[in-house]
Protein backbone atom coordinates (compact mmCIF):
# COMPACT_ATOMS: atom_id res chain seq x y z
CA UNK A 1 0.00 0.00 0.00
CA UNK A 2 1.28 3.56 -0.67
CA UNK A 3 1.88 6.17 1.47
CA UNK A 4 -0.49 8.80 0.23
CA UNK A 5 0.59 11.48 2.95
CA UNK A 6 3.93 12.40 0.34
CA UNK A 7 6.17 14.43 2.44
CA UNK A 8 7.97 17.80 0.30
CA UNK A 9 7.34 21.06 -1.29
CA UNK A 10 4.16 20.42 -3.43
CA UNK A 11 3.99 22.98 -6.57
CA UNK A 12 0.79 22.08 -9.12
CA UNK A 13 -1.24 21.37 -6.68
CA UNK A 14 -4.30 20.95 -9.59
CA UNK A 15 -2.71 17.60 -10.39
CA UNK A 16 -2.50 16.02 -6.95
CA UNK A 17 -6.26 14.90 -7.25
CA UNK A 18 -8.42 14.44 -9.36
CA UNK A 19 -11.20 16.26 -7.98
CA UNK A 20 -8.96 19.39 -8.95
CA UNK A 21 -8.54 19.29 -12.79
CA UNK A 22 -11.60 17.29 -12.93
CA UNK A 23 -14.25 19.74 -10.53
CA UNK A 24 -12.12 23.12 -12.32
CA UNK A 25 -12.82 21.88 -16.09
CA UNK A 26 -16.58 20.20 -15.61
CA UNK A 27 -17.62 23.83 -13.75
CA UNK A 28 -15.81 25.56 -16.98
CA UNK A 29 -17.75 23.18 -19.24
CA UNK A 30 -21.06 23.93 -17.78
CA UNK A 31 -20.65 27.29 -18.47
CA UNK A 32 -18.80 27.29 -22.15
CA UNK A 33 -21.08 24.78 -23.51
CA UNK A 34 -24.65 26.03 -22.21
CA UNK A 35 -23.70 29.06 -23.42
CA UNK A 36 -23.08 27.28 -26.74
CA UNK A 37 -26.29 25.76 -26.49
CA UNK A 38 -28.06 28.87 -25.89
CA UNK A 39 -26.68 30.86 -28.90
CA UNK A 40 -27.53 27.28 -31.18
CA UNK A 41 -31.02 27.37 -29.42
CA UNK A 42 -31.74 30.80 -29.89
CA UNK A 43 -29.46 31.39 -32.80
CA UNK A 44 -28.45 29.55 -36.03
CA UNK A 45 -27.72 25.96 -35.30
CA UNK A 46 -26.69 25.57 -38.72
CA UNK A 47 -23.31 26.75 -37.40
CA UNK A 48 -22.25 23.48 -35.79
CA UNK A 49 -20.21 21.20 -37.69
CA UNK A 50 -20.23 18.32 -35.95
CA UNK A 51 -22.89 17.08 -38.24
CA UNK A 52 -25.46 15.73 -35.97
CA UNK A 53 -28.24 17.75 -34.48
CA UNK A 54 -27.11 20.72 -32.27
CA UNK A 55 -29.79 19.10 -28.96
CA UNK A 56 -27.87 15.72 -29.65
CA UNK A 57 -24.51 17.17 -28.88
CA UNK A 58 -26.25 19.17 -25.52
CA UNK A 59 -27.78 16.02 -24.93
CA UNK A 60 -23.91 14.31 -25.31
CA UNK A 61 -22.14 16.88 -23.63
CA UNK A 62 -24.52 17.08 -20.60
CA UNK A 63 -24.38 13.15 -19.52
CA UNK A 64 -20.67 12.36 -21.31
CA UNK A 65 -19.17 15.80 -21.19
CA UNK A 66 -20.15 17.32 -18.00
CA UNK A 67 -21.39 14.99 -15.79
CA UNK A 68 -18.43 12.41 -16.48
CA UNK A 69 -16.25 14.44 -15.59
CA UNK A 70 -17.62 15.08 -12.31
CA UNK A 71 -17.89 11.24 -11.65
CA UNK A 72 -14.56 10.81 -12.59
CA UNK A 73 -13.41 13.76 -10.02
CA UNK A 74 -15.54 12.19 -7.48
CA UNK A 75 -14.54 8.87 -7.81
CA UNK A 76 -11.05 8.79 -7.94
CA UNK A 77 -10.70 10.97 -4.94
CA UNK A 78 -13.43 8.72 -2.99
CA UNK A 79 -11.57 5.34 -3.83
CA UNK A 80 -8.23 6.95 -2.51
CA UNK A 81 -9.76 7.19 0.73
CA UNK A 82 -11.46 3.88 0.87
CA UNK A 83 -8.41 2.08 -0.22
CA UNK A 84 -6.05 4.25 1.48
CA UNK A 85 -3.85 3.82 -2.50
CA UNK A 86 -2.68 6.70 -4.56
CA UNK A 87 -4.66 7.13 -7.56
CA UNK A 88 -3.51 9.00 -10.84
CA UNK A 89 -1.67 12.02 -10.14
CA UNK A 90 0.93 13.90 -11.42
CA UNK A 91 1.44 13.44 -15.40
CA UNK A 92 -1.26 10.46 -15.49
CA UNK A 93 -4.23 12.60 -14.21
CA UNK A 94 -2.69 15.46 -16.81
CA UNK A 95 -2.73 12.94 -18.99
CA UNK A 96 -6.39 11.75 -18.10
CA UNK A 97 -7.49 15.46 -18.00
CA UNK A 98 -6.56 16.02 -21.61
CA UNK A 99 -8.60 13.30 -23.30
CA UNK A 100 -11.58 14.48 -21.79
CA UNK A 101 -11.11 18.29 -22.77
CA UNK A 102 -9.60 17.01 -26.23
CA UNK A 103 -12.82 15.02 -27.16
CA UNK A 104 -15.18 18.28 -25.98
CA UNK A 105 -12.56 20.53 -28.42
CA UNK A 106 -12.58 17.84 -31.18
CA UNK A 107 -16.71 18.27 -31.61
CA UNK A 108 -16.01 21.85 -33.05
CA UNK A 109 -13.75 20.96 -35.53
CA UNK A 110 -14.54 20.20 -39.05
CA UNK A 111 -14.40 16.23 -39.69
CA UNK A 112 -13.14 15.88 -36.77
CA UNK A 113 -15.99 13.19 -35.27
CA UNK A 114 -13.50 10.29 -35.57
CA UNK A 115 -11.08 11.19 -33.70
CA UNK A 116 -13.38 12.57 -31.35
CA UNK A 117 -14.78 9.43 -31.29
CA UNK A 118 -11.22 7.70 -30.38
CA UNK A 119 -10.05 10.37 -27.79
CA UNK A 120 -13.70 10.53 -26.21
CA UNK A 121 -13.84 6.22 -25.50
CA UNK A 122 -10.00 6.48 -24.45
CA UNK A 123 -11.01 8.71 -21.95
CA UNK A 124 -13.80 6.32 -20.90
CA UNK A 125 -11.38 3.07 -20.60
CA UNK A 126 -8.05 5.36 -19.38
CA UNK A 127 -10.79 6.06 -15.88
CA UNK A 128 -12.04 3.05 -15.62
CA UNK A 129 -8.41 1.29 -15.38
CA UNK A 130 -7.66 4.01 -13.31
CA UNK A 131 -10.93 3.70 -10.59
CA UNK A 132 -10.62 -0.42 -10.94
CA UNK A 133 -6.68 -0.37 -10.65
CA UNK A 134 -6.64 1.08 -6.82
CA UNK A 135 -9.63 -1.38 -5.58
CA UNK A 136 -7.37 -4.17 -7.06
CA UNK A 137 -4.05 -3.40 -5.08
CA UNK A 138 -6.34 -2.99 -2.15
CA UNK A 139 -8.68 -5.84 -2.42
CA UNK A 140 -11.64 -4.46 -1.46
CA UNK A 141 -13.93 -6.45 -3.71
CA UNK A 142 -16.92 -5.03 -1.74
CA UNK A 143 -16.82 -1.40 -3.83
CA UNK A 144 -17.11 -3.21 -7.51
CA UNK A 145 -20.85 -2.54 -7.29
CA UNK A 146 -20.59 1.48 -6.98
CA UNK A 147 -17.19 1.06 -9.01
CA UNK A 148 -18.37 -0.83 -11.77
CA UNK A 149 -19.99 2.65 -12.83
CA UNK A 150 -17.21 3.69 -15.09
CA UNK A 151 -17.79 0.15 -16.80
CA UNK A 152 -21.32 0.30 -17.75
CA UNK A 153 -20.90 4.47 -18.53
CA UNK A 154 -18.25 3.31 -21.15
CA UNK A 155 -20.36 0.60 -22.46
CA UNK A 156 -23.79 3.42 -22.88
CA UNK A 157 -20.86 5.49 -24.57
CA UNK A 158 -19.97 2.90 -26.84
CA UNK A 159 -23.21 2.39 -28.25
CA UNK A 160 -24.14 6.22 -28.37
CA UNK A 161 -20.86 6.81 -30.78
CA UNK A 162 -21.85 3.37 -32.65
CA UNK A 163 -25.39 5.28 -33.23
CA UNK A 164 -23.70 8.28 -34.44
CA UNK A 165 -21.73 6.77 -36.72
CA UNK A 166 -24.05 4.83 -38.42
CA UNK A 167 -23.70 1.23 -36.74
CA UNK A 168 -26.09 0.80 -34.41
CA UNK A 169 -29.65 2.70 -35.95
CA UNK A 170 -31.21 4.61 -32.36
CA UNK A 171 -28.17 3.94 -31.16
CA UNK A 172 -27.70 7.45 -29.83
CA UNK A 173 -30.81 7.87 -27.81
CA UNK A 174 -30.32 4.55 -26.47
CA UNK A 175 -27.13 5.41 -25.60
CA UNK A 176 -27.71 8.95 -23.92
CA UNK A 177 -30.47 7.87 -22.07
CA UNK A 178 -28.80 4.74 -20.61
CA UNK A 179 -26.16 7.26 -19.57
CA UNK A 180 -28.68 9.33 -17.45
CA UNK A 181 -30.22 6.94 -15.86
CA UNK A 182 -26.98 4.81 -14.92
CA UNK A 183 -26.15 8.80 -13.50
CA UNK A 184 -29.44 9.11 -11.42
CA UNK A 185 -28.47 5.14 -10.01
CA UNK A 186 -25.15 6.36 -9.02
CA UNK A 187 -26.95 9.30 -7.16
CA UNK A 188 -29.07 7.06 -5.31
CA UNK A 189 -26.62 4.51 -4.45
CA UNK A 190 -24.16 7.30 -3.72
CA UNK A 191 -26.56 9.34 -1.94
CA UNK A 192 -27.92 6.63 0.59
CA UNK A 193 -24.38 6.19 1.68
CA UNK A 194 -22.99 10.32 2.14
CA UNK A 195 -26.29 12.09 2.48
CA UNK A 196 -27.72 10.70 5.89
CA UNK A 197 -24.16 11.06 6.83
CA UNK A 198 -24.08 14.14 6.02
CA UNK A 199 -27.49 15.54 7.55
CA UNK A 200 -26.30 13.66 11.28
CA UNK A 201 -23.16 15.61 11.01
CA UNK A 202 -23.74 18.85 9.90
CA UNK A 203 -26.89 20.05 11.80
CA UNK A 204 -27.14 21.19 14.93
CA UNK A 205 -27.47 18.86 17.82
CA UNK A 206 -28.60 15.86 17.42
CA UNK A 207 -30.18 14.12 14.61
CA UNK A 208 -31.81 10.94 13.94
CA UNK A 209 -31.89 9.59 10.58
CA UNK A 210 -34.10 6.55 9.41
CA UNK A 211 -32.69 4.07 6.56
CA UNK A 212 -35.57 1.15 5.70
CA UNK A 213 -33.29 -1.76 4.42
CA UNK A 214 -36.74 -2.22 2.23
CA UNK A 215 -36.36 1.17 0.58
CA UNK A 216 -32.96 0.20 -0.03
CA UNK A 217 -33.27 -2.68 -1.95
CA UNK A 218 -36.74 -1.98 -3.63
CA UNK A 219 -34.73 1.07 -5.18
CA UNK A 220 -31.97 -0.20 -6.32
CA UNK A 221 -34.03 -3.55 -8.41
CA UNK A 222 -36.70 -1.02 -9.14
CA UNK A 223 -34.44 1.50 -10.93
CA UNK A 224 -32.55 -1.27 -12.47
CA UNK A 225 -36.31 -2.87 -13.93
CA UNK A 226 -37.16 0.78 -15.14
CA UNK A 227 -34.07 1.20 -17.14
CA UNK A 228 -34.36 -2.03 -18.46
CA UNK A 229 -37.73 -1.65 -19.59
CA UNK A 230 -37.50 1.92 -20.37
CA UNK A 231 -34.55 1.47 -22.70
CA UNK A 232 -36.11 -1.49 -24.36
CA UNK A 233 -39.36 0.90 -25.30
CA UNK A 234 -41.38 -2.15 -25.47
CA UNK A 235 -43.87 -1.70 -22.28
CA UNK A 236 -44.97 1.87 -21.70
CA UNK A 237 -47.60 1.35 -19.18
CA UNK A 238 -44.94 -0.74 -17.36
CA UNK A 239 -42.00 1.37 -17.26
CA UNK A 240 -44.78 4.60 -16.14
CA UNK A 241 -45.89 2.11 -13.23
CA UNK A 242 -42.07 1.36 -12.39
CA UNK A 243 -41.06 5.04 -12.21
CA UNK A 244 -44.14 6.07 -9.77
CA UNK A 245 -43.17 3.47 -7.52
CA UNK A 246 -40.21 4.87 -7.66
CA UNK A 247 -41.31 8.61 -6.99
CA UNK A 248 -42.94 7.16 -3.72
CA UNK A 249 -39.48 5.50 -2.38
CA UNK A 250 -37.86 8.22 -2.79
CA UNK A 251 -40.67 10.29 -0.91
CA UNK A 252 -40.45 7.72 1.93
CA UNK A 253 -36.27 8.54 1.79
CA UNK A 254 -37.06 11.96 1.72
CA UNK A 255 -39.62 12.34 4.59
CA UNK A 256 -36.87 10.05 6.79
CA UNK A 257 -34.11 11.94 6.24
CA UNK A 258 -35.91 15.02 6.94
CA UNK A 259 -34.40 17.72 9.78
CA UNK A 260 -35.49 21.30 9.94
CA UNK A 261 -31.87 22.20 10.10
CA UNK A 262 -30.73 21.40 6.98
CA UNK A 263 -32.55 24.54 5.62
CA UNK A 264 -30.19 26.59 6.84
CA UNK A 265 -27.40 24.70 5.61
CA UNK A 266 -26.42 25.09 1.75
CA UNK A 267 -24.47 22.39 1.66
CA UNK A 268 -27.33 20.36 2.91
CA UNK A 269 -30.41 21.29 1.35
CA UNK A 270 -28.95 20.94 -2.31
CA UNK A 271 -28.39 17.37 -1.64
CA UNK A 272 -31.84 16.62 -0.32
CA UNK A 273 -33.57 18.95 -2.90
CA UNK A 274 -31.98 17.39 -5.54
CA UNK A 275 -33.04 13.70 -4.16
CA UNK A 276 -36.48 15.47 -4.85
CA UNK A 277 -36.00 16.47 -8.06
CA UNK A 278 -35.22 12.79 -8.96
CA UNK A 279 -38.56 11.97 -7.44
CA UNK A 280 -40.23 14.53 -8.95
CA UNK A 281 -38.67 13.21 -12.69
CA UNK A 282 -39.70 9.63 -11.40
CA UNK A 283 -43.04 10.79 -10.86
CA UNK A 284 -43.76 12.78 -14.25
CA UNK A 285 -42.28 10.16 -16.30
CA UNK A 286 -44.75 8.03 -14.55
CA UNK A 287 -47.77 10.29 -14.79
CA UNK A 288 -46.56 10.38 -18.52
CA UNK A 289 -47.64 6.70 -19.46
CA UNK A 290 -51.22 8.03 -18.35
CA UNK A 291 -52.14 11.38 -19.25
CA UNK A 292 -50.11 13.62 -22.23
CA UNK A 293 -46.82 15.42 -21.22
CA UNK A 294 -43.45 17.08 -22.01
CA UNK A 295 -41.35 14.32 -22.33
CA UNK A 296 -38.54 16.80 -21.55
CA UNK A 297 -40.14 17.31 -18.23
CA UNK A 298 -39.47 14.84 -16.58
CA UNK A 299 -35.46 14.47 -18.47
CA UNK A 300 -35.06 17.77 -17.44
CA UNK A 301 -36.12 17.22 -14.05
CA UNK A 302 -33.46 14.14 -13.51
CA UNK A 303 -30.85 16.38 -15.41
CA UNK A 304 -31.29 19.84 -14.46
CA UNK A 305 -32.93 19.76 -11.04
CA UNK A 306 -31.07 15.96 -10.08
CA UNK A 307 -27.60 15.62 -11.65
CA UNK A 308 -27.19 19.40 -11.66
CA UNK A 309 -27.68 20.34 -8.09
CA UNK A 310 -26.28 17.33 -6.71
CA UNK A 311 -23.17 17.62 -8.82
CA UNK A 312 -22.57 21.45 -8.08
CA UNK A 313 -23.03 20.83 -3.85
CA UNK A 314 -21.17 17.64 -3.83
CA UNK A 315 -18.17 19.73 -5.63
CA UNK A 316 -18.45 22.57 -3.49
CA UNK A 317 -18.57 20.16 -0.55
CA UNK A 318 -15.41 17.64 -1.38
CA UNK A 319 -13.44 21.29 -2.59
CA UNK A 320 -13.62 22.25 0.91
CA UNK A 321 -12.59 19.12 2.69
CA UNK A 322 -10.22 18.42 0.27
CA UNK A 323 -8.54 21.41 0.92
CA UNK A 324 -8.25 21.64 4.02
CA UNK A 325 -11.32 23.88 5.09
CA UNK A 326 -14.62 23.78 7.06
CA UNK A 327 -17.23 21.60 5.09
CA UNK A 328 -19.48 23.06 8.09
CA UNK A 329 -18.62 26.81 7.15
CA UNK A 330 -18.94 27.03 3.15
CA UNK A 331 -18.21 30.46 1.50
CA UNK A 332 -21.18 32.65 1.20
CA UNK A 333 -21.80 33.00 -2.34
CA UNK A 334 -22.26 29.01 -2.38
CA UNK A 335 -25.81 29.40 -1.51
CA UNK A 336 -26.62 31.43 -4.15
CA UNK A 337 -24.96 29.52 -6.90
CA UNK A 338 -26.88 26.64 -5.59
CA UNK A 339 -30.40 28.80 -5.11
CA UNK A 340 -29.63 30.02 -8.84
CA UNK A 341 -29.13 26.47 -10.07
CA UNK A 342 -32.87 25.58 -8.06
CA UNK A 343 -34.14 28.14 -9.29
CA UNK A 344 -33.09 27.25 -13.05
CA UNK A 345 -34.57 24.19 -12.67
CA UNK A 346 -37.56 25.09 -11.46
CA UNK A 347 -37.95 27.36 -14.57
CA UNK A 348 -37.00 24.56 -16.70
CA UNK A 349 -38.93 21.84 -15.77
CA UNK A 350 -42.44 23.77 -14.27
CA UNK A 351 -42.87 26.91 -16.26
CA UNK A 352 -42.76 25.21 -19.98
CA UNK A 353 -45.82 22.67 -18.04
CA UNK A 354 -47.85 25.71 -16.96
CA UNK A 355 -47.16 28.22 -19.96
CA UNK A 356 -46.20 26.03 -22.88
CA UNK A 357 -46.27 29.05 -25.12
CA UNK A 358 -43.85 30.79 -23.99
CA UNK A 359 -41.44 27.72 -23.72
CA UNK A 360 -38.79 29.68 -25.89
CA UNK A 361 -38.62 32.25 -23.14
CA UNK A 362 -38.32 29.79 -19.85
CA UNK A 363 -35.32 27.88 -21.69
CA UNK A 364 -33.55 30.99 -22.22
CA UNK A 365 -34.06 31.82 -18.97
CA UNK A 366 -33.21 28.60 -17.22
CA UNK A 367 -29.97 28.35 -19.19
CA UNK A 368 -28.66 32.05 -18.00
CA UNK A 369 -29.48 30.54 -14.45
CA UNK A 370 -26.95 27.56 -15.02
CA UNK A 371 -24.63 29.75 -16.44
CA UNK A 372 -24.47 31.74 -13.97
CA UNK A 373 -24.76 29.58 -10.87
CA UNK A 374 -21.73 27.63 -12.31
CA UNK A 375 -19.86 30.58 -13.00
CA UNK A 376 -19.81 31.54 -9.69
CA UNK A 377 -19.04 28.38 -8.79
CA UNK A 378 -15.99 28.65 -10.95
CA UNK A 379 -15.51 32.42 -10.17
CA UNK A 380 -15.06 30.88 -5.95
CA UNK A 381 -13.77 27.51 -6.22
CA UNK A 382 -10.94 28.14 -9.19
CA UNK A 383 -8.22 29.60 -6.43
CA UNK A 384 -9.05 26.47 -3.92
CA UNK A 385 -8.40 23.69 -6.71
CA UNK A 386 -5.36 25.55 -7.87
CA UNK A 387 -3.64 26.08 -5.15
CA UNK A 388 -2.53 23.87 -2.40
CA UNK A 389 -4.18 23.13 1.27
CA UNK A 390 -3.81 25.08 3.49
CA UNK A 391 -2.48 23.13 6.18
CA UNK A 392 -0.36 22.26 3.90
CA UNK A 393 -0.76 18.59 3.15
CA UNK A 394 -0.95 16.58 0.00
CA UNK A 395 -4.47 16.39 -2.15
Amino acid sequence: MLNIEQPGHYRIALLHLAFRPFFLLAGGWAVVSMALWAWLYHGDAGVFPMGLPPSLWHAHEMVFGYALAVVAGFLLTAVRNWTGVQTAHGAPLLLLALFWLAARVLAWVPGGVTLMVVVDLAFNLALLVAVLHPVACARQWKQLPILAMPLVLTLAHVIFYAGLLGGLPGGERLGLYAGLYLIVLLILVMGRRVIPFFIEKGVDGEASIRNRRWVDVATVVLALVFVAVELAQRWALGAGLLALALALLQAVRLYDWHHPDIWRKPLLWSLYLALAWIAVGFGLRGLAAFVPLDPFAALHAFAYGGIGLVTLGMMCRVSLGHTGRNVFAPPRPVQWMLALLMAGALVRVVLPLLLPAAQATWIGLSQGLWVAGFGLFVGVYASMLLRPRIDGRYG
